[in-house]
Order: C-alpha cells, then structure tokens, then sequence
C-alpha cells in the first residue's frame, strides 16, 4: 500500500493569508494530499478549503514546528512549505532554524517564499 503525498504548510503571522490563497487556487491539486499544518495556518487553510485533509499540529511556537520536523525525521512529508516574514522578528527563531535544518538534512524540497511555492507545487504535483 503506498501512502498519500504529505505536504507540511506553515506561515508566520503576517503570511496567514497569503498561505490561504495559495492554498485556494491550488485546491484542485492539493485534494488527496495530506497536508500538515501548524495550528492557526492549518485552520486557515480548512476555513478556506475544507474539503483538503489537513492534520492541525499545534502551533509553531508551541510545538508545532517541531512536530513537524519529526515527521520529516521519519520520512512523513514530501514537502516543506514555509511562508516566511523577513520582516518581523521570530521569538521562536531557533525552532525554526532547526526545522529548516531538518529539511535540508533529509533533502526534502523546501519553499520560504510564494514564487518557490508556487515552482515546487507545480513540478511535483503539477
């Protein structure tokens, strides 16, 4: 039995948006993906989408990127999409750091920006 596609999808504050509407115009590709999602990104993607399976860890700073870089650990996700704010300072920066470095351990694709985003979605479910 092969197992669905994993996508772990993340977006600091000023990102939450933008992560929806990604999320929105590729429902269509996403539909039979399992998505992972720390918990206020993964709930503004199920507002948006609610017919996607999306799997709500906790939230970033309280774990959730965490969580999520054990599941790249043990070969869960396929793919790390992580809107990023450059902008705002990250009190919780070394968590993600360290799951940044988890991804790339493990070779795992990873998008910080929306034009990544948009290129890695595109070649690996396109």
């Amino acid at each position: 039995m092969t197992r669905a596609r994993c996508i772990a999808l993340i977006a600091h504050d000023q990102k939450k948006d933008d992560m929806a509407d990604f999320a929105g115009r590729h429902q269509a590709q996403l539909t039979g993906v399992r998505i992972v999602a720390t918990g206020t990104t993964g709930g503004r993607i199920k507002d948006a989408c609610p017919d996607l399976d999306v799997t709500r860890l906790k939230s970033g700073p309280l774990g959730g990127d965490q969580q999520i870089g054990a599941l790249i650990a043990t070969g869960e996700v396929d793919m790390l999409i992580f809107l990023v704010d450059p902008l705002t300072s990250m009190p919780h920066d070394v968590d993600v750091k360290a799951l940044m470095r988890l991804a790339t351990v493990y070779d795992i694709p990873m998008a910080l920006n929306l034009a990544t985003a948009e290129i890695l979605l595109a070649s690996a479910l396109g």
